[in-house]
């Protein structure tokens, strides 16, 4: 840059100027100048192909003042419409389905649920799998839709608290270990069997056992024993007619004496066996069955 001198000139004084006076012009000129202009020109197509892609971005994703696409912002939450894909977990406090559709949540290996404390421990897992379904909680509880407890399990145990549990089953119902019930009943013209293929079945009630059939008769069947014991009261067996059809007979007596008449006499171990009825009892002199 060549500096310009300039000089002060007062009226009444002649000073000649230099001949070799030059002159400097200031601003962008030569190949600076289209570079500047190229460079501006560079700048305004950048702008111009961001602003084109953000007004294409914001027409495909469906972006709006209230949401993006199928969802949109509310005072309650978010509100989704149509299927949706999630990659990464989905945080949410609760998860509602509109009131006329179902809420579906489907995945090709499983859906898992999870509780967490405040301690990001999980307190509870719901996993539905292609295999079967798993609960993992201290307590799984179903209720009706009027807050009544159906079904309940712990590690203690499982309480069913319809008004009646109807077992369908070609097999029946299969107790490992005892089982409390205030009445076992069968379906209308269908038979009830209470079956133990290799132990022993025992029915136990502070205040008696009420064997009951309706129409029909009641069969005990057994491999070894049938016990009917009562502890302080008496064994009654009330019907219009008692069949012992298999007891043992004792020696009869003399001809024409019984007329067909036995009596039904019990040994000192409670064995039952006949004898041959006559004005007084016989079955002193037939107790040789005892034996």
């Amino acid at each position: 840059m060549v500096r310009e001198q300039y000089l002060t000139v007062t009226e009444g004084t002649d000073i000649e100027r230099p001949d070799n006076q030059r002159v400097c012009k200031i601003g962008i000129y030569g190949w600076r100048k289209r570079c500047l202009y190229l460079f501006v020109l560079l700048l305004l197509i950048v702008f111009l192909v961001n602003f084109a892609l953000t007004i294409w971005i914001l027409r495909v994703m469906w972006f709006s003042p209230t949401g993006m696409g199928y969802l949109r912002v509310t005072e309650n939450g978010l509100h989704l419409d149509g299927e949706s894909e999630f990659l990464f977990p989905l945080y949410a406090k609760e998860i509602r389905s509109r009131t006329d559709s179902s809420l579906l949540l489907q995945s090709t290996q499983n859906v898992t649920v999870n509780a967490r404390s405040s301690g990001e421990e999980v307190t509870g897992r719901f996993i539905v799998g292609p295999q079967m379904v798993e609960v993992q909680s201290p307590q799984f509880q179903v209720n009706s839709k009027e807050g009544k407890p159906l079904f309940t399990v712990d590690e203690s145990q499982a309480v069913v608290g319809t008004d009646r549990l109807r077992v369908t089953g070609p097999e029946g119902a299969l107790f490992e270990h005892s089982a409390e019930t205030p009445l076992v009943t069968a379906n209308p013209f269908q038979e009830l069997r209470l079956e133990s293929p290799t132990r022993s079945l025992s029915m136990d009630a502070p205040q008696g056992v009420h064997i009951r059939a309706r129409a029909g008769s009641v069969q005990a069947l057994s491999q070894m024993d049938i016990v009917l014991h009562g502890g302080d009261g008496r064994l009654v067996l009330d019907a219009e007619t008692l069949c012992l059809p298999k007891l043992g007979q004792g020696a009869p007596g003399p001809a024409g004496s019984s007329q067909g008449l036995y009596e039904i006499c019990v040994c000192p171990d409670g064995k039952l066996y006949l004898s041959v009825a006559a004005a007084r009892t016989t079955c002193h002199e037939n107790s040789h069955v005892c034996l």
